[in-house]
């Protein structure tokens, strides 16, 4: 259980510091350093073979890579613009709407009722409703969902965390121009530079490993509860790290949709 939570306060913590670098490398700048970061990682981890790779295995693995990069950089852009719990929650309803639909139970249709309400509630029209960043959140979740179901075929095709690695590696080579392009165009600091790599390992290396040590010992039914827990430690993060306050509703939409997806994992027969 601590560690579970502790992958789950390193993620969002590694968000709200590498937000701190938003103004000096934008929220692009920040996504392809912690895709380096990521890559590092998997790769030390993985160690694929590629040249063994056949072209059945490669493309799955190139369309992971360029799902994993458009969820990290959807995500970053829309926490820029709504803030920290408010896209997570709306990243959240990618794994949420992958396991509704997959389901023929009337408890799942009542918890995707309930997941509607919260998003109507989180998406309300108001004056100061920022569209561009929800629709930004709702990308990352169609993104999240996208990538459940192509690291699953990766994980069939190849063995080990060798797919998951080679989609980082090849996700990084991506973003070297865009880092690249970034770094002439607005010349970083040492300290956006600290936040972004520290975002990369908080938010990719520590989560990655602690989910790779829990999974050993605790059924994924009860590691997908502990999951629905994210947008409220994102909205306490950012509440607390970054000064994001959220009103009732908000807070309300929030533990809807957290709600709706703890009911259905509770009630799973699996």
């Amino acid at each position: 259980m601590a560690t579970m939570i502790g992958s789950g306060l390193s993620t969002q913590t590694g968000a709200a510091i590498g937000s701190l670098a938003f103004p000096v490398l934008g929220a692009v700048g920040v996504v392809a350093v912690r895709q380096y970061v990521a890559a590092l990682v998997l790769l030390a981890v993985g160690r694929p073979r590629l040249r063994s790779f056949t072209w059945h295995q490669w493309w799955p693995v190139v369309l992971l890579a360029l799902v994993f990069g458009t969820m990290n950089l959807s995500l970053y852009s829309a926490m820029d613009r709504v803030g920290l719990g408010l896209a997570v929650t709306l990243e959240f309803l990618g794994p949420l709407t992958l396991a509704l639909a997959t389901s023929r139970r009337r408890t799942d249709v009542c918890c995707a009722a309930i997941a509607a309400a919260g998003v109507v509630t989180l998406m309300r029209p108001q004056p100061s409703t920022d569209y561009l960043g929800m629709a930004l959140g709702l990308l990352a979740a169609g993104c999240w969902a996208s990538y459940i179901l192509l690291n699953r075929t990766v994980g069939r095709r190849i063995p080990g965390a060798q797919g998951a690695a080679a989609a980082a590696g090849l996700s990084a080579v991506m973003f070297l121009p865009i880092g690249i392009t970034v770094a002439v165009r607005h010349p970083p600091t040492a300290d956006a530079v600290a936040c972004a790599v520290a975002a990369g390992v908080l938010a990719s290396a520590v989560p990655y490993l602690a989910d790779l040590f829990t999974l050993r010992h605790v059924p994924p039914r009860v590691f997908g509860l502990f999951m629905s827990v994210n947008p409220v430690l994102a909205a306490m993060v950012g509440w607390v790290g970054l000064g994001q306050g959220l009103g009732g509703p908000e807070w309300a939409g929030i533990g809807a949709i957290v709600a709706a997806n703890s009911l259905s994992i509770l009630t799973s027969r699996n």
